[in-house]
């Protein structure tokens, strides 16, 4: 092996952090590096590769690990599972509809959580992209809190075909995710973005992206390929590739983490090709914070800073979608 793809390396790193943090144990560092890589054998060479050392790597003659059934669940019934958010919208809040919906995409059926305001006249909507724990409580609480504030928003369950991130190992969910490719991840959104607009609670091409992590490096690859997107908001999100920047149609904002050097570090090139293009931009580094600081369930979230990239998000959608 000689080198790794974007999204391979990226998760395998953000792994890598966390293990070192005291955020996850080695265990689990292993086994979501080898469900990414396919083989133990190719694990442990990504593992170098991401500088880890040799106690670190597993030997040869280590197993594969087996899947185990997820203890993910789906809906919440009650407040959401550890949030700690003052902005947390439970499940059956007064004022919202929320629905497992089903629409075509590449072929297939794949599924989605939708919350919106109940009643009322057509509004504007968000496509949420989710982190690469898969479709979780928490990002359903993230599509309760737009709908909240007049959205309709829908987040994709990426591993619908896969049986759904409710039904899988979740050491399991980032290696799925990674194989199944990001083009199939942004066609899948190009399908959400065609079904949202035909939707009569929708005004129609008022429609935004938000994606947070490995989600927010799908929102930039998105924005680079939807066209009809008029906004969009990546948190912490590897950037899209350089040479398709002068071709973004909506207006992008991008979240960034003072301590995530992994991420904010390679964001000053970004800004160049942003800066160099006529395409609408803010990119913005939040203090004091690290990768996942809007994260509630998180011990990296921080309130005060993800409070203000929450609001920030939602002033440039409302001056721009």
């Amino acid at each position: 092996m000689t080198q790794l793809e974007k999204f391979e390396k990226y998760l395998i790193e953000e792994f890598y952090d966390d293990y070192r943090a005291g955020e996850m144990s080695h265990h689990t560092f292993t086994r979501r590096v080898a469900f990414i890589m396919g083989s133990m054998t190719a694990a442990a060479a990504a593992m170098t590769l991401v500088g880890c050392t040799s106690e670190e790597v597993p030997r040869n003659g280590t197993p594969m690990p087996t899947p185990n059934a997820s203890t993910v669940s789906g809906t919440s019934t009650t407040a959401v599972p550890n949030a700690k958010s003052p902005l947390s919208v439970p499940e059956g809040a007064a004022g919202l509809t929320t629905e497992t919906v089903k629409f075509p995409a590449q072929g297939t059926d794949i599924s989605g959580y939708l919350a919106r305001p109940e009643g009322g006249k057509p509004g504007p909507a968000v496509l949420i992209c989710h982190e690469n724990r898969g479709l979780t409580p928490h990002i359903q609480d993230v599509a309760r809190r737009f709908a909240k504030e007049g959205y309709a928003a829908l987040a994709l369950d990426l591993l619908s075909r896969e049986g759904g991130t409710a039904n899988m190992d979740p050491d399991a969910v980032p290696g799925a995710l990674t194989n199944a490719g990001a083009q199939r991840h942004v066609n899948d959104f190009k399908a959400a973005f065609d079904y949202l607009n035909g939707q009569d609670f929708v005004d129609q091409g008022r429609i935004a992206m938000v994606g947070f992590c490995f989600g927010g490096g799908i929102t930039w690859q998105s924005s680079t390929e939807i066209q009809g997107l008029k906004a969009t908001s990546a948190f912490y999100g590897p950037a899209p590739d350089l040479a398709k920047v002068p071709g973004i149609k909506p207006a992008v904002y991008g979240v960034y983490a003072e301590k995530d050097a992994r991420i904010t570090g390679p964001m000053p090139q970004l800004k160049e090709a942003l800066d160099k293009s006529t395409v609408k931009h803010q990119l913005k580094v939040y203090p004091g914070v690290d990768h996942a600081f809007h994260n509630d369930t998180s011990d990296r979230y921080v309130e005060a800073q993800a409070t203000a990239a929450w609001n920030d998000t939602l002033q440039w959608f409302k001056d721009n979608v």
